[in-house]
C-alpha cells in the first residue's frame, strides 16, 4: 500500500515524541542540494540539516567511504586500537593546527567534552580551587540540549521545566566586550564559550573585532577561549572556520597572517564533519589542555569508531577538492545581493544578514506571529525548504555544492513568494 505524506506525519505524531515541530513535508530521497518527498515533488534544501550536509546529500565519495568501512569493520569501542582513527586524528589535527583531537559523536557531546576539558585544566593547570571554576557564556546561545548545556541557556523552550541546573556558568550579552572584560576580572573564570556566529539565535553576526578581541582578553587573563564551530565550521561561512576572518586557507597557514585568524584554545566541530551521513564530532586542543584528561576519565563507546573516522576524513577532503569554501563565499554573496535587490524594499522584510552560506531574513513582525512560519509553508509550496527560528527569523543554509544557476532559480522563487505575501498583508 502506498502511503501519503499525511500517513507518515500521522505515524510520527502517534508513535513519536513531540519534541520537534517539523515543516509538513516528508522527505524520501536527496542528491546534492535537492531533496524529494514521498510523493515525488522536488525541493531545494535550504537548511542542510542545520549545516550538517555541507557537502550535499549523498555525496558519492563520502557514501563510498562509509559503505566500504561498514563492510570491513564498524565498531571496536576504544578498548582496542583501530586502523582508521589514527589517520583521521592526524588529518584533522594537521588541518586545524592542534596537537590533539578527542573524537565524539554529537555536537552536544563535543560541547560537554569541551566543558570537562576546561574545568580539568582549570584545576590542574590554572590552580583554581576545586569545584569553583566558572565558564562565561553568551545570551541567546545554543550549544545543545543536555542537562549541563541548558543550565546556561537563555531560551525558556530549552530550559524551562528541566531543573535543577548545573552551577558554574555566567552569562553575558553576545558581542559585548565590556561585559566580557568585567566577567574576566573574576580569578575563578576558566573559559569563555562562544559561537563565532549565533546560528539558532537567527544568524547573529557579531562586530568584526569581537572574536579576535575576545580571544585576546581571554589570553590576558589566562582564560581558555572556546569556539563552538559546530554549525559555522567546515566551510559554511566561506572558510574552514568562522574564526578565520577574511582568510580562506587552512588554519595552520592562517596563523602566519597577522590579524586574519583567531585560534581557539579549544575548538569544537561537528555536523558537516559527518558529511551528513554518520554522526561524528571533534574537540581539538593542544597537549597542555587535552592531556589533563587521563585514560578512563572520559570517553564514548562509539566515539572514534572506524566508520566515523573514515567518513570524517572523506568529508574534509571533499571540502578541499571541490573548492566548497570558495563556492560558499560566491553563492553567499549572490544570495544576499539577490535578496536585497529582489525583496529588500518590501515592508515584510526587516533585514537580511549572514556570512557565506549561513544567512537569515528578519521578518517585520513579532516573534509570536505566524508570519515566518506561513512564509516557510509558501516557500515549501514553491519548492524551497527552510525553517523559522526565534519566531520571526528564517534561516537559509543550503549545501555548499549549490550552483550559480540553482541559486538564481531559488532567488526567483523566493521573490514570488515574498511579493505575494506582501500583497496579502
Amino acid at each position: 500500500m502506498t502511503r501519503s505524506a499525511a500517513d507518515f506525519i500521522a505515524l510520527e505524531d502517534q508513535h513519536g515524541a513531540h519534541n520537534y515541530h517539523p515543516l509538513p513535508v516528508v522527505l524520501e530521497r536527496g542528491e546534492g542540494v535537492l531533496v524529494w518527498d514521498v510523493e515525488g515533488k522536488e525541493y531545494y534544501d535550504f537548511l542542510s540539516a542545520y549545516s550538517a550536509v555541507n557537502q550535499g546529500h549523498g555525496h558519492p565519495k563520502i557514501v563510498k567511504a562509509m559503505l566500504e568501512q561498514a563492510q570491513k569493520l564498524a565498531l571496536t569501542s576504544r578498548a582496542f586500537y583501530n586502523s582508521e582513527l589514527g589517520p583521521f586524528e592526524k588529518a584533522i589535527t594537521e588541518r586545524f593546527a592542534y596537537d590533539k583531537v578527542l573524537a565524539m559523536n554529537s555536537g552536544a557531546e563535543a560541547v560537554e567534552t569541551a566543558i570537562k576539558l576546561c574545568r580539568r585544566w582549570a584545576y590542574e593547570v590554572k590552580n583554581i580551587p576545586a569545584n569553583q571554576a566558572k565558564i562565561i557564556v553568551c545570551g541567546d546561545n545554543f550549544h545543545g540540549r543536555t542537562s549541563a548545556i541548558i543550565s546556561f541557556s537563555s531560551d525558556p523552550d530549552s530550559y524551562a521545566g528541566f531543573g535543577p541546573f548545573m552551577p558554574g556558568f555566567e552569562r553575558i550579552p553576545y558581542n559585548d566586550l565590556t561585559a566580557l572584560a568585567k566577567a574576566l576580572e573574576d580569578p575563578h573564570v576558566a573559559g569563555f564559550l562562544v559561537e563565532p556566529i549565533q546560528g539558532e539565535a537567527g544568524v547573529v553576526v557579531p562586530d568584526a573585532d569581537f572574536i579576535p578581541r575576545a580571544a585576546a582578553l581571554c589570553a590576558s587573563k589566562n582564560v581558555l577561549f572556546i569556539a563552538d564551530e559546530i554549525q559555522t565550521g567546515i566551510g559554511r561561512t566561506g572558510a574552514w572556520l568562522a574564526t578565520c576572518g577574511n582568510c580562506h586557507c587552512a588554519s595552520g597557514a592562517c596563523e602566519r597572517q597577522a590579524g586574519s585568524y583567531t585560534r581557539a584554545d579549544i575548538l569544537i566541530l561537528g555536523k558537516a564533519l559527518s558529511g551528513g551521513l554518520y554522526p561524528v564530532s571533534a574537540v581539538l586542543a593542544d597537549d597542555a589542555i587535552m592531556l589533563t584528561i587521563k585514560p578512563g576519565q572520559h570517553g564514548s563507546t562509539f566515539g572514534g569508531n572506524p566508520i566515523a573516522a573514515k567518513v570524517a576524513q572523506a568529508s574534509l577532503e571533499v571540502i578541499d577538492e571541490e573548492s566548497l569554501m570558495q563556492n560558499a563565499r560566491l553563492r553567499g554573496q549572490q544570495f544576499r545581493d539577490g535578496l536585497a535587490q529582489r525583496i529588500g524594499h518590501l515592508r515584510l522584510v526587516k533585514g537580511i544578514r549572514g556570512k557565506g552560506l549561513l544567512n537569515a531574513i528578519l521578518i517585520n513582525d513579532s516573534p509570536e506571529s505566524k508570519t515566518a512560519w506561513n512564509l516557510c509553508i509558501a516557500l515549501r509550496d514553491a519548492g524551497i525548504l527552510a525553517k523559522p527560528t526565534h519566531g520571526n527569523i528564517i534561516r537559509f543554509a543550503p549545501p555548499l555544492v549549490i550552483t550559480e544557476v540553482q541559486m538564481e532559480d531559488a532567488l526567483a522563487r523566493m521573490q514570488k513568494v515574498f511579493e505575494a505575501a506582501e500583497q496579502n498583508r
